[in-house]
């Protein structure tokens, strides 16, 4: 497993409380209570 970068703030709300939330990248926001995944796709991806 590779470590990542933690994300700054939430997507939805824009606070910085977040916790890790059933790993993999998971995250909660304890402001908004929303959890959110974050993944890599790649760099240059095209659809």
């Amino acid at each position: 497993m590779t470590e990542r970068a933690v994300p700054f703030h939430c997507p939805y709300c824009g606070e910085e409380d977040l916790e890790p939330y059933e790993g993999d990248g998971g995250w909660y926001c304890r402001s908004c209570a929303r959890a959110f995944k974050l993944r890599f796709l790649g760099i240059g991806v095209r659809s």
